[in-house]
């Protein structure tokens, strides 16, 4: 197994960050394009921001395929094969003759998408001891916040010069660069125990996992949670773009770096909570989103940028510890368990568009804070009732080792 901080350990850790900022990458270039979509094809914003929950629809369903898949074939090649297809579809995307034909390719490359992000984790379970994992895992979710930043920031900043075309043209370069890189450094697997594929037995693996509040309740904050905060970015592309603000693509793209204190919270995340109750961090992470939200409300730039600030350290925290809780609380089939956390995720952000959708219309930017903030709050009466369980389990675990083992015989 690979230990913490040997260089085994540094070379696969920095392969699958590597892996999941070029997954990121592809997964948001078109967010701080979807004005100029509107304005390029005279669609409305909920129609413009199909080109992110449409792939992230078709993610989730995918990872019904990929997880269980790769219990039975292998991690390794499942993300090398859907990286090339994921690489292949935005050079695809820069020929687009219209929405519709970009919309069919996002679907798409959202299936491929999922290749990556449903096996990492699992390969992680696989090759690395337990502390090297739970460091393994922030400095990967690290990646993904590192790539969704460069994604937007590349595309903004091209789409200002040559178009939303050459966005997606450079992004698939980008990522074919990343991709040999992936390939060359991810050590093959050592420690993989293929099962065979029995699809009646995956279904019941995957039953097994969401009849486990343990885990169930872990997939739904992490989709509660995701719902809101990728939402908030493409609504706020919108009010920034508009007066008092008139922020061009460009300067929407560098509106991502707030991404960069939650890469710094998901790495550290593993420290701050220790040996401490994961679901209170779930719910203090929430809490910590629900400031920053709220924060965005003052008319100034500087406060609403201050608060997607803060909004990126509650996310990125939440979604470390969830991750983590229902890798450390799966047996057996833990890519199935991955796979069925990923799907309620980017469900839940595939379906946010929509639920803020009538908010946005209703109240505009203040409607949008008040729909997140509902939302907001039913993940933290989740994550609380999480943490009750939690508490249960250990007393239950403390009475047991008190009564001590059964007599035999």
């Amino acid at each position: 197994m690979i230990a913490a901080h040997t260089p085994a350990f540094w070379r696969a850790t920095l392969a699958l960050s590597l892996g999941s900022l070029l997954t990121f990458a592809n997964l948001y270039t078109p967010q701080p394009l979807l004005p100029l979509f509107s304005q390029t094809w005279g669609v409305s914003p909920v129609d413009a921001s199909l080109t992110v929950s449409l792939t992230t629809l078709t993610l989730s369903l995918s990872l019904l395929i990929y997880g269980p898949l790769s219990d039975a074939i292998g991690r390794r090649g499942i993300m090398l094969v859907t990286m090339t297809l994921t690489t292949l579809c935005s050079l695809a995307m820069a020929f687009a003759p219209d929405f519709g034909t970009l919309l069919a390719l996002r679907a798409f490359q959202g299936l491929f998408i999922g290749g990556l992000l449903a096996v990492a984790m699992a390969y992680m379970g696989d090759e690395f001891e337990r502390k090297a994992m739970i460091l393994a895992i922030g400095l990967y979710i690290s990646g993904n916040s590192l790539g969704g930043i460069s994604g937007r920031l590349i595309s903004g900043a091209v789409a200002a010069s040559w178009g939303w075309e050459a966005s997606f043209l450079v992004t698939g370069c980008l990522s074919l660069v990343i991709l040999i890189a992936f390939a060359w450094m991810l050590p093959p697997p050592r420690h993989f125990m293929p099962k065979p594929l029995h699809p009646v037995a995956l279904m019941r693996g995957l039953g097994g996992h969401a009849a486990n509040p343990m885990i169930s309740l872990a997939c739904l904050v992490g989709g509660l949670n995701f719902l809101v905060f990728i939402n908030l970015y493409s609504y706020i592309t919108y009010l920034l773009s508009a007066p008092p603000y008139f922020l061009s693509p460009a300067a929407l793209g560098l509106l991502f770096l707030t991404y960069l204190s939650g890469t710094l919270a998901a790495a550290f995340s593993g420290r701050v909570v220790g040996a401490g109750s994961q679901p209170l961090a779930m719910a203090a992470g929430i809490l910590v989103l629900m400031a920053g939200t709220l924060l965005t409300l003052v008319p100034r730039l500087e406060a609403i940028i201050a608060g997607m600030l803060i909004n990126a350290v509650g996310f990125f925290f939440t979604h470390a510890q969830a991750a983590g809780w229902v890798n450390r609380n799966a047996r057996g089939a833990r890519a199935s368990a991955s796979s069925l956390y990923l799907m309620s995720y980017y469900g839940g952000a595939s379906i946010g568009s929509f639920y803020l959708g009538p908010f946005w219309h209703w109240l505009a930017w203040p409607g949008v804070v008040l729909g997140a903030i509902l939302m907001l709050g039913v993940g933290l009466g989740v994550s609380l009732r999480l943490w009750v369980l939690e508490r249960r389990a250990a007393d239950q675990d403390v009475a047991e080792a008190v009564a001590g083992p059964p007599p035999s015989g």
